[in-house]
């Protein structure tokens, strides 16, 4: 094996026929594994945060009609509004940058929209049938999912090219 005299950087790949230096390996499985700490304890809270009952009053009602609640929220604005739709947008969008430093396989916005539609729909239904006071609400999901994307193409993309190489 012939190895190159150009310096390897963290984030470009081997010349073919050649592996990355160990330094250059150690880097990227720390990366996945600090990645994969940060997604445990991530999953810990958004499960908890989700998932504990709520003091309702019998209002939770579900909505499988897509941009019902959204409708509702945005005809009349309040701090809620902020709360709800600003809330669902961020509360899935790490997946978007810890995911594909994770798993290159999941790069792209159309993997990481069905991940996190899969991982938002489950909690949906967790809280329809299992939490007192919450409700599945099909527009928490679409929002989750466009919340994942959107940190996918703001930073995500770039943090994995940057910590796991390009392909």
């Amino acid at each position: 094996m012939v190895r190159s005299t150009r310096p390897l950087r963290l984030w470009q790949p081997a010349p073919d026929g050649e592996r990355p230096p160990w330094y250059v390996l150690m880097f990227r499985v720390s990366a996945v594994l600090a990645a994969l700490v940060v997604l445990g304890i991530f999953f810990y809270y958004a499960f908890r945060l989700t998932l504990s009952p709520v003091q309702d009053n019998g209002q939770a009602g579900g909505n499988t009609d897509p941009g019902r609640s959204l409708r509702f929220y945005l005809d009349d604005p309040t701090p809620d509004t902020v709360r709800q739709l600003g809330g669902n947008l961020i509360l899935l969008a790490p997946l978007g940058v810890l995911l594909p430093v994770v798993a290159v396989a999941l790069r792209g916005p159309i993997r990481l929209a069905l991940v996190a539609g899969l991982v938002s729909l489950a909690i949906e239904g967790v809280q329809q049938f299992l939490v007192m006071g919450r409700a599945f609400d099909i527009d928490d999901v679409i929002l989750n999912v466009a919340g994942v994307v959107l940190a996918y193409l703001v930073a995500g993309r770039r943090i994995s090219y940057a910590l796991r190489g390009r392909p």
